[in-house]
């Protein structure tokens, strides 16, 4: 099978689909790869290093496109990458396709079978593919909140964790997941003043265990997230619900009454947005006000750290690659339901059930998709 690797061509993402050392191990395995020049650049690797790992080097992304099998990216494709797509051709990328309604219709329009990092599940029901960049989010999302706090961004002018007679932010975190964990561990370790929401008693037995009295953990109810919310300094957004579209968590109006210099981060944003009043930024220009609330809404960000976040999510993708090669698309997706739970798009045919919810489209089952490959 060829393997091909473009370079990420979405606002300020310089991650890339495989590295080096990723290219070396699918040439070794007795396939070939494609990728584009300077897709490597983000994360210190040239065109010499992919081609000393195996690589032929394309010019332009047509070339990548037109000559793979598989094409592996990191960020769902723009219009100009949906349109070198071609039937019955495998992307293996993010795709968050709930709120995108425009990307599935294209999706579906080029035949090809697309394989979702974001639900493919492991034997746990987890999602191995999307935590590598989940943890990288939730450690960022503190940071980019502490930083938004500071009088210069926009916030109330506050040290998100205090000094000896002054008290530290109080950083309100809704959903205990991957996320919510690592957001919960920065800022713990930052001194905040930290409470977690949660609607799973596991989850929240499990933050209490590990961080004791250093966090607060609530069950979450309308009525008491909407009391914490409106007292926090930062509020971050970490739900997720696999596949769909992320539940309006805080409302305009909760955000209305919020206290001028607030801060508000919603990790969510690839899926929507669990924060009413947040639409995507990008890292160039990465919040808006509203209200008097500083939004942070950046929907890409691992990205500003792409070295650690591509080698990171190497080591989760990188072995579902090989069996999509060595296998091909069609046994490999029959042999693996979890990888099959990440096949969201298959020559023409939904076969994510979240997906075709969201967006009001027929579902296929993707044992019965897989057949026509």
């Amino acid at each position: 099978m060829r393997i091909g690797v473009p370079t990420e061509i979405k606002c300020d993402e310089n991650r890339v689909g495989l590295t080096p050392s990723s290219i070396r191990e699918i040439v070794a395995h007795g396939h070939d790869a494609i990728v584009q020049s300077g897709a490597g650049h983000g994360i210190g690797a040239d065109d010499d290093d992919y081609r000393a790992a195996g690589a032929s080097i394309a010019s332009a992304p047509d070339e990548v496109f037109a000559e793979a099998d598989l094409v592996v990216k990191v960020k769902e494709p723009l219009a100009r990458e949906r349109r070198l797509l071609r039937p019955g051709q495998g992307l293996f990328t993010y795709l968050h396709l709930a709120p995108d309604p425009e990307q599935a219709k294209d999706l579906l329009d080029s035949g090809a079978v697309c394989i979702a990092y974001e639900t493919v599940t492991d034997h746990r029901g987890q999602l191995p593919l999307l935590a590598p960049m989940s943890t990288v989010a939730g450690r960022m999302a503190v940071q980019a909140g502490a930083h938004c706090l500071e009088l210069p961004s926009g916030g109330g002018g506050l040290l998100i964790g205090g000094v000896p007679g002054v008290p530290p932010a109080k950083v309100v975190i809704i959903g205990g997941g991957v996320v919510g964990e690592n957001a919960t561990e920065i800022a713990v370790g930052m001194g905040a003043d930290v409470t977690v929401l949660d609607r799973s008693q596991d989850v929240l037995d499990h933050l209490a265990a590990r961080f004791a009295a250093a966090v607060t953990t609530v069950y979450s109810t309308p009525s008491v997230l909407e009391e914490l919310v409106l007292d926090a300094d930062l509020v971050i957004g970490a739900v997720l619900v696999k596949g769909a579209r992320a539940p309006k968590l805080v409302t305009a109006d909760m955000v209305s009454r919020m206290r001028a210099g607030s801060v508000l981060v919603d990790v969510a944003i690839d899926q929507g947005g669990c924060i009413e009043t947040s639409h995507p930024t990008t890292h160039g220009d990465p919040t808006f006000m509203l209200d008097g609330v500083v939004h942070y809404a950046v929907a890409n960000i691992p990205g500003a750290v792409p070295r650690t976040s591509t080698y990171a999510l190497n080591n989760a993708t990188l072995r579902f690659v090989l069996d999509l090669a060595d296998k091909g698309l069609k046994q490999a997706l029959a042999d693996d339901p979890h990888l099959r739970d990440g096949l969201n798009v298959s020559q023409g045919e939904i076969t994510e059930q979240a997906v075709a919810d969201a967006l009001g489209l027929a579902y296929v089952d993707p044992m019965v998709a897989i057949q026509h490959l």
